[in-house]
């Protein structure tokens, strides 16, 4: 394998870190205009349009909607069904999540002027929220609960899910963190069409106010294509570390934490910084030794190869910088004193903090939410919170004192920007 070896004091290194770390996330024509398609039909017809097309794509014959929802009894026996050292590691993973989400629940607030004038923000939970779950042959049961649990503690009244299940085959890990999360509906459907019931409506699949969770190119451009009419989360690019380390970790561990994000697909991007030659040598020697293990390793070397890179900087301080431009999902510190770089550390979905903590603990069960910004929108972007299924009113109770003080205010600024009904309706008040 290939392994891209740079290092900051190269020439043109800005620009090859540039080049490395971009990414495009380019609309395919032929998948726009398809899922186009597919969300006017299901607009249009409907229920009828979703068996047609869950027959098409998922080999699935079904005499009505109603008969892909999935019975909540279902949903228990799944859960009951579960391995005992499965079914603890699920209800310790949840308990985990919830707990730290619960710190997350925003309260309305008000306060008064002195004039008596009372102002405030009121939050309230959304009403129903749709979550989309990969289905086929792989299993999510963290994206169930990474999702669903933030929802349940914002107090969103309804959680309607939707997971594909091709020939019929429904992940039974997937249904029990379903009923472990406290799910309301689950529906077997995927790809766009799933998208579009939960964003428009139809006979028998609720309308949503929300979608979240992840999905592949065709469910991407159906979120992207629905935005307006329901809110969503995110369009997520694939996933992302970066490890900045300073040679006191086992060079096994760096090489398995680079692995764990390699291994998600082809342009996965996995980034080494440290200011120790020998240790970049002793990573890379591991990620040649344990290769050859890994059952996903086809994966991995693309990923590495396409996207990875062993980067050679000055100093910790120069990591941390270069950490910073890239604005990684998942920002590993496996230094011998991570909180000394924390404060010079500004953009990044999620950060690991000591040689303990690896990524891995953080897709499952640390705690915080693993739903996180990608491609560089860590600069700006936050992971899925409780906050995500609140939103807010603000409180505007004015008092007949304050009125007429701001009601001077709002007059010459409204006839400042030539809207006279504005001022003669805040004139009202006082003259």
């Amino acid at each position: 394998m290939r392994l891209r070896r740079l290092a900051s004091t190269d020439p043109g290194f800005a620009a090859a870190l540039e080049t490395l770390t971009r990414y495009e996330a380019v609309e395919d024509e032929a998948v726009t205009a398809a899922v186009r398609a597919i969300l006017a039909d299901v607009r249009a017809r409907g229920d009828a349009a979703l068996l047609e097309y869950t027959q098409r794509f998922d080999r699935v014959a079904a005499a009505s909607v109603r008969a892909l929802e999935v019975p909540r009894a279902e949903l228990e026996a799944a859960r009951a069904r579960l391995p005992r050292a499965q079914a603890q590691a699920l209800a310790e993973a949840a308990e985990r999540i919830r707990r730290f989400h619960e710190r997350q629940l925003a309260q309305s607030w008000e306060y008064r002027d002195a004039d008596g004038t009372r102002l405030g923000q009121r939050v309230l939970p959304l009403e129903r929220v749709g979550l989309y779950v990969p289905g086929g042959k792989a299993a999510y049961p963290s994206t169930v609960l990474m999702n669903a649990i933030p929802a349940k503690v914002a107090g969103v009244r309804e959680l309607v899910m939707t997971c594909p299940a091709p020939g019929g085959e429904r992940n039974p890990l997937v249904l029990a963190a379903a009923a472990l999360a406290g799910v309301d509906r689950v529906f077997a459907l995927g790809g766009a069409q799933a998208i579009a019931a939960l964003a428009y409506g139809t006979e028998t699949v609720p309308r949503v106010d929300k979608i979240v969770g992840p999905g592949n190119a065709y469910v991407a451009a159906a979120k992207r294509q629905v935005f307006g009419a329901v809110g969503i989360d995110m369009i997520a690019g694939p996933s992302e570390i970066v490890v900045i380390g300073d040679g006191s970790a086992p060079a096994e561990w760096a090489a398995m934490d680079l692995f764990s994000q390699a291994e998600h697909d082809e342009a996965a991007q996995a980034i080494l910084l440290t200011p120790s030659a020998p240790w970049r040598e002793a990573v890379a020697e591991a990620i040649a030794r344990l290769l050859p293990q890994m059952p996903r390793r086809a994966v991995i070397e693309a990923s590495l190869e396409r996207r990875g890179a062993l980067v050679l900087v000055r100093d910790l301080e120069e990591a941390c910088a270069l950490a910073d431009r890239i604005a990684p999902e998942h920002l590993e510190l496996l230094v011998a004193d991570p909180d000394a770089l924390l404060p010079r550390l500004h953009h990044a979905g999620a950060l690991f903090l000591g040689r303990f903590s690896s990524e891995a603990l953080g897709d499952y069960c640390a705690g915080p939410n693993h739903v996180l910004p990608t491609a560089g929108t860590a600069r700006f972007a936050s992971p899925l919170g409780v906050y995500d299924f609140q939103k807010r009113s603000s409180v505007i109770a004015v008092s007949a004192q304050g009125a007429a003080a701001l009601g001077r205010i709002a007059a010459t600024l409204a006839d400042g920007e030539g809207l006279p009904a504005h001022a003669r309706s805040a004139r009202m008040r006082y003259e």
